[in-house]
C-alpha cells in the first residue's frame, strides 16, 4: 500500500472514531430529555464551531431567543452536561431570559446574573438533574433573585456566588431579539410551570401507587399543596401518607397523627372529610413535623404540649384559611398571636379541663408522635432537620415572591428561626448536659407567699419553690483556659451557649474555676454571669490539673456533679474522676488520649 493510501485510510479511521466530547454531551443531553418538565421548555441547541455565542471557558449559554450555546469540544462528564443543560433550561423557564422582539434591551449585570444562577441552582438541589461541578457551594441564601441582587448590590456578592453559572468568566444569560417573525413569542415561564405541576402530581400517583385510578380525597388534597400552595408544597412532597384503617385502630387514631422522625402522616381512612377538610388536617400535621413541635417540648407535659401546639396551629390555618377546620378541632381566638410555649403556660393552670379536650388523634392522646409506628414498607431519611428546615424556608420563600397573601407573625418568625439552626457542636454539647446535669424539681407549699389569681383574690395558693438539697445538686462544674492563647471569641461563643443552656435548665448556678498559670476558683456563678466575669489573663502556660484537683477536693460541689474543661488543647495531660467532657476550638487538639466526649467549636 503506499503512502498516499495509507494516509487516505487513516484519515477514515479517525473520522470514524467516534468524539468523546460529542458522545458525553448526548448522554447529558438525554438525561435532560427524560425530565418531563425540563422537556417541555422547547429550546433549540447550537453546537457549532465558531459560533460568535459559545462561551469560551463554559459549558453552555442561553440567549432570550431559545438557543442553548454548547462549546463543542470542552469535555465534561454527561452527567455535568446534563447538570448544565438543566441549569441553563431553567434561566428560560424561570423568565430570566424572556423572548421579546426588541433587540436593544439592557443585558442583565452582574448582580443579576449571580443571584439568578443562584436561585436555579438552588432549585437544583431539590430538584436534581445530573450533577452539579465540585467547586459550587453546597447551599445558597433563601430570598428570590431580585432580593438577592439587591442584597449583593449594596454589600457586594460573596466569593462563593460569584461564578455558580455555566458559561466560566462570561455571562450564561444573553438577551437578543426574537427574529421568528412567521411565529408568536413564546413563553417558556408558563410552559415550564404547567409542566412542572403535571410532573410532579404524576410522580406523587406513581409512588402512592394511585396511578391509573380514581385519587383519594387525602391525595388530592395532598396534590394540591404540590401544585397551587408553595409554602407547605415542599413538604408535601417529601412527606408519606399512610391510610391504614387497622393501624389507625389498634392506635387509637381518630382523624391523624404525625411521625417527624418518619416523614409521615397516619390517617383514618374510615373517616369522612371532603377535600378542604383534608387539606386543613393534612397542613396542620405537615406544620407540626416541619416546626418539630415534639422536639421543642423539653420537659414539659407531652399531652398539654401537644394541645398548646394544636391551638397555635389551627389559629394559623384559619387565619390563613387553608382548607376548612373540621368540627370539633382545638381553636381559640383569644389566643392567637401566642406562642406554643406562652399558650402552654396559659392551659397549664388549668389541667383538668384540658385533658377532656382532644386532638386529632383523639380526646387524651396527642396527634405528634415520637417513634414511627410499624407497617409495611419503611422509608429512610438521612438528614430529617434538612428536610424540614429546606422545605420551609424555600417554601416560605416561593409564597412571598409569588405574593400568595400574608402569613400569620408567629408562623413567620418560627420559619425565619428554622433557616438559622444551632450549630452540631451546640446541640451535642445539650445532649451530653440532658445526659448529666440533673433538673432542679420544684415542690409547692402553702408556707411560702404565691401569686393569686385577679378573679379569686381571696382563695390561697401554695408558692413554687427550689429546696436547697434540688439546688445543691443540679450543677455542673466549668473548668476554663484563660491563658493568653485562648480566642476571646470563641470563648464568649462558648460560654455564651453554657448560660443560655443552664437557664433553660433551671440550674441555678454552676461551679467555675479559671485556670492559666494557677487555678482561680469563681465559686458558684449564676448563669447570666458566668460569661460576664471572664477575664483572658494572658499570664503564660497552662496547667488545669490543679483546676480539675480544686473541684474533686471541695466539700459543696456535688460527687455526681460532671466537669466541663474549655481549652485550646495547650495544656498539660488530666486526671478527672468523674464524668467530664471538653469543648476545643475547630482544629485543636488533646496532648493525650481523652476519655470524656469532645466538643469543638465552629
Amino acid at each position: 500500500m503506499s503512502r498516499t493510501s495509507r494516509t487516505k485510510a487513516a484519515k477514515a479511521a479517525k473520522a470514524a472514531k467516534p468524539d468523546p466530547a460529542a458522545q458525553a454531551f448526548a448522554e447529558g443531553l438525554a438525561l435532560v430529555k427524560r425530565n418531563p418538565a425540563l422537556g417541555a421548555v422547547d429550546a433549540k441547541i447550537c453546537r457549532e464551531t465558531g459560533c460568535a455565542a459559545t462561551p469560551a471557558g463554559g459549558l453552555v449559554a442561553v440567549t432570550s431567543n431559545g438557543t442553548l450555546h454548547v462549546h463543542p469540544t470542552r469535555r465534561a462528564d454527561p452527567r455535568t452536561w446534563a447538570w448544565a443543560l438543566a441549569h441553563a433550561l431553567l434561566h428560560l423557564g424561570f423568565g430570566h431570559v424572556p423572548a421579546a422582539e426588541k433587540e436593544d434591551r439592557p443585558q442583565p449585570d452582574r448582580f443579576d446574573l449571580a443571584a439568578r444562577c443562584a436561585v436555579v441552582n438552588r432549585f437544583l438541589l431539590t430538584f436534581p438533574v445530573g450533577r452539579a461541578p465540585d467547586h459550587l457551594p453546597a447551599e445558597y441564601p433563601g430570598g428570590d433573585e431580585d432580593l438577592l441582587a439587591a442584597r449583593w448590590r449594596r454589600d457586594g456578592i460573596p466569593p462563593a456566588y460569584e461564578r455558580c453559572g455555566t458559561a466560566g468568566d462570561h455571562p450564561d444569560q444573553v438577551l437578543v431579539g426574537w427574529r421568528t417573525p412567521t411565529s408568536a413569542v413564546p413563553d417558556w415561564e408558563t410552559a415550564f410551570a404547567h409542566a412542572l405541576t403535571r410532573a410532579v402530581s404524576a410522580t406523587m400517583a406513581v409512588a402512592g401507587g394511585h396511578e391509573g385510578r380514581t385519587p383519594r380525597p387525602w391525595d388530592r388534597a395532598l396534590n394540591w399543596f404540590v401544585s397551587s400552595y408553595p409554602l407547605l408544597g415542599g413538604l408535601a412532597a417529601g412527606l408519606e401518607i399512610v391510610a391504614d384503617a387497622e393501624l389507625a385502630r389498634a392506635q387509637n387514631i381518630s382523624i391523624a397523627a404525625v411521625s417527624a422522625t418518619a416523614g409521615e402522616i397516619y390517617i383514618n381512612p374510615l373517616r369522612t372529610f371532603d377535600d378542604e377538610e383534608w387539606r386543613f388536617v393534612l397542613a396542620h400535621e405537615m406544620l407540626h413535623a416541619a416546626l418539630r413541635h415534639g422536639e421543642r417540648r423539653g420537659a414539659r407535659d407531652p399531652y398539654l404540649h401537644n394541645v398548646a401546639a394544636d391551638y397555635v396551629v389551627n389559629g394559623w390555618l384559619v387565619e390563613m384559611r387553608v382548607g376548612s377546620m373540621p368540627e370539633g378541632l382545638l381553636y381559640d381566638a383569644s389566643l392567637q398571636g401566642l406562642s406554643v410555649e406562652e399558650v402552654y403556660d396559659r392551659i397549664a393552670t388549668d389541667l383538668r379541663r384540658m385533658r377532656r379536650l382532644a386532638t386529632l388523634r383523639g380526646k387524651g392522646a396527642g396527634d405528634i408522635l415520637g417513634e414511627p409506628l410499624a407497617h409495611g414498607a419503611q422509608r429512610p431519611y438521612t438528614d430529617l432537620d434538612e428536610f424540614y428546615r429546606r422545605g420551609l424556608v424555600q417554601g416560605f420563600d416561593l409564597h412571598e415572591a409569588g405574593e400568595r397573601g400574608l402569613l400569620p407573625a408567629g408562623l413567620v418568625q418560627e420559619i425565619r428561626a428554622l433557616a438559622h439552626p444551632p450549630v452540631p457542636w451546640d446541640a451535642a454539647l445539650a445532649r451530653w448536659f440532658d445526659a448529666y446535669v440533673p433538673r432542679p424539681v420544684a415542690v409547692r407549699s402553702y408556707a411560702r407567699p404565691a401569686r393569686r389569681q385577679a378573679s379569686t383574690p381571696d382563695i390561697p395558693r401554695a408558692g413554687r419553690y427550689f429546696p436547697p438539697e434540688e439546688v445543691a445538686r443540679c450543677t455542673f462544674g466549668v473548668v476554663l483556659d484563660t491563658s493568653g492563647s485562648m480566642n476571646a471569641a470563641l470563648l464568649g461563643k462558648a460560654l455564651g451557649a453554657i448560660a443560655s443552656y443552664a437557664q433553660a435548665r433551671d440550674v441555678p448556678a454552676a461551679r467555675v474555676v479559671f485556670c492559666d498559670a494557677a487555678p482561680y476558683d469563681a465559686g458558684y456563678l449564676p448563669p447570666t454571669e458566668i460569661a460576664g466575669r471572664v477575664r483572658v489573663r494572658g499570664r503564660g502556660g497552662t496547667v488545669l490539673q490543679p483546676g480539675i484537683d480544686l473541684l474533686h477536693r471541695a466539700e459543696d460541689f456535688p460527687p455526681g456533679a460532671p466537669v466541663l474543661v474549655i481549652t485550646d488543647g495547650g495544656c498539660d495531660s488530666l486526671r478527672i474522676r468523674r464524668e467530664h467532657a471538653y469543648l476545643l476550638p475547630q482544629g485543636a487538639s488533646l496532648p493525650f488520649t481523652p476519655r470524656g466526649p469532645v466538643f469543638r467549636l465552629v
